[in-house]
Order: C-alpha cells, then sequence, then structure tokens
C-alpha cells in the first residue's frame, strides 16, 4: 500500500514542479523585456555635433529613458504637439542628467532646447504605438532639424 501512496505524491510534487518553472520562466520574460534606455547629450558624435547618442529609442510603456548631460549646455525638452495626448510638458534644466518614465504609448518628439535649429532633436517610441504620426509629422522645425526630422520620421 505504501507505493501507491508514492505515486499519486511523485506526481503532485512533479505537477507543482513544473507549475514553478513555468511561473518563473514567464516572470523572467515579462522583466526580460522591459529595457531602460539611456542617451547622451553631446557636443559631437563622429561627424555630427550637438547631437544625442541615440536618435530614436524603442521602450515598452513603464520603462525609463535617462538622458546623460555628457557635455554642458544641453537639455532635453519635448516638442509641442510631438507627445502622445495626454502628456505633460517635460523640459530638464541645462547641463543636469534627467530621467522620464514612459506611461503612455506613442510617439514622443524631443530636442535639445539651445541647440534645436542645429539638430539636436530625438523621438521616443513607446509600446511600439505610433498613433501620434501624423502630429509630430506636422512639427515646425528649423534650420538643420528639418532635414534631420524628414530622415528620422520616416525611419519610425
Amino acid at each position: 500500500m505504501n507505493k501507491n501512496l508514492k505515486k499519486p505524491t511523485s506526481f503532485f510534487t512533479n505537477i507543482i514542479k513544473i507549475s514553478l518553472v513555468i511561473l518563473s520562466s514567464t516572470t523572467f520574460s515579462i522583466s526580460a523585456s522591459a529595457a531602460d534606455q539611456t542617451v547622451e547629450m553631446l557636443n559631437k558624435l563622429g561627424k555630427e555635433n550637438m547631437v544625442f547618442s541615440k536618435k530614436v529609442v524603442n521602450v515598452d510603456v513603464g520603462d525609463t529613458v535617462f538622458w546623460k548631460s555628457t557635455k554642458p549646455g544641453h537639455n532635453v525638452e519635448f516638442i509641442k504637439g510631438g507627445v502622445p495626448v495626454g502628456v505633460d510638458k517635460f523640459r530638464s534644466k541645462l547641463s543636469k542628467d534627467t530621467e522620464y518614465k514612459f506611461e503612455i504609448p506613442g510617439i514622443y518628439a524631443y530636442w535639445c532646447t539651445p541647440h534645436k535649429g542645429m539638430g539636436m532633436i530625438g523621438y521616443v517610441v513607446v509600446g511600439g504605438n505610433k498613433s501620434n504620426l501624423d502630429a509630430v509629422k506636422k512639427i515646425k522645425y528649423m534650420g538643420k532639424s528639418k532635414k534631420i526630422a524628414l530622415e528620422l520620421v520616416n525611419s519610425l
């Protein structure tokens, strides 16, 4: 009779073990998909002057982008009309590291306020959502940013 009792116990033990493996695998894959990003504010990158180290960043809802002030005189400002509905204004202080946690899906267009005419612009795409692309295309850029914005928006 002891033999018969061990089989159900082994069976249930195996089910519990398998369930734990599945649960831990699912939890790992969810946390592995989250990917905070860091973007440097630079005076020079290759042949380009006044640039962000990454021009387009893709993140998931809930991820954070960190902008690192590697040289003085730069900041990050969300461009009016270039963010999803419901997003508040965002403008960091000059020469300071900053961060933003993205809670609303869509495209976020931003620039360095003092260097926006020099092409220092970037985009964050949250959750793969491009529902506000038409609004982003209507942003009025100046100087070198016009050409760069056209190329970047077409690559989104």
